[in-house]
C-alpha cells in the first residue's frame, strides 16, 4: 500500500509541475494579449490624427500642454508694442480641465492687472469649447488675482495654424492681445 501511495505522490508532483508549467504559459499568453491591447490602444489613438496631422475634433487638438511662443499686446490705438515677453505654459486635459500660467521677466514685475499680480499670472478651472464660434471658454475655478477672475467665464477667439500652433485672442472688444502657443 505504501508503494501506491509513494507512486501517488509522485504522479500528483508532476501534475503540480504541469499545472506550473500550463499556468506560466497561460501567463505569457494573457501578458502577450494585454501587450497588443495596449498596442491597438495607441494605434487607435494615432488613427484619431487625420491625414493632413489634424484631430478629429478641436477639443482633441487641445488636449496636452502648450508652451508660450509669443504674446502680443498692442497699445490703445492698435499699434503694436515692444512688451517683455513672459515664459509660459497651457494645459488642457482630456476631462475638461484647464491651467495657465505666464511669468512676466523681473522688468515686468510690477505688472499687475485683472489677470497679473506682481508679474505672474496663474489660473485654473474648466473649459468648453464651440467649433462653430471657434471660441473656446475658460471657467475660472482659481486664480493668482483671486476675486477678481474666480467664478468667471472667459471666452476666447481660438485658431490653429498650419504649422500646428495655437492662437488664443479675447473676445472682449476692448482687449486687443494674442497669445500663441505650440505643443510640447
Amino acid at each position: 500500500m505504501k508503494g501506491v501511495d509513494r507512486e501517488e505522490a509522485v504522479q500528483r508532483r508532476k501534475l503540480g509541475s504541469s499545472n506550473l508549467e500550463v499556468s506560466a504559459i497561460g501567463f505569457k499568453v494573457l501578458f502577450a494579449f494585454a501587450a497588443a491591447v495596449f498596442a491597438f490602444g495607441g494605434f487607435a489613438q494615432a488613427q484619431a490624427v487625420t491625414k493632413g496631422g489634424e484631430r478629429n475634433s478641436t477639443k482633441e487638438r487641445l488636449i496636452g500642454a502648450w508652451h508660450l511662443v509669443y504674446l502680443d499686446a498692442p497699445g490703445p490705438d492698435g499699434r503694436p508694442v515692444s512688451i517683455p515677453q513672459p515664459q509660459g505654459m497651457l494645459i488642457y486635459t482630456r476631462d475638461g480641465h484647464m491651467s495657465v500660467q505666464l511669468m512676466y521677466p523681473k522688468s515686468a514685475n510690477a505688472q499687475s492687472n485683472e489677470y497679473v499680480r506682481n508679474g505672474y499670472e496663474a489660473s485654473f478651472g474648466r473649459f468648453d469649447v464651440d467649433e462653430a464660434a471657434h471660441t473656446l471658454t475658460h471657467h475660472v475655478q482659481g486664480s493668482v488675482t483671486r476675486e477678481l477672475l474666480v467664478g468667471r467665464d472667459l471666452p476666447r477667439h481660438y485658431q490653429f495654424t498650419d504649422d500646428g500652433h495655437l492662437i488664443i485672442r479675447s473676445t472682449r472688444p476692448e482687449e486687443h492681445w494674442s497669445v500663441t502657443w505650440e505643443h510640447y
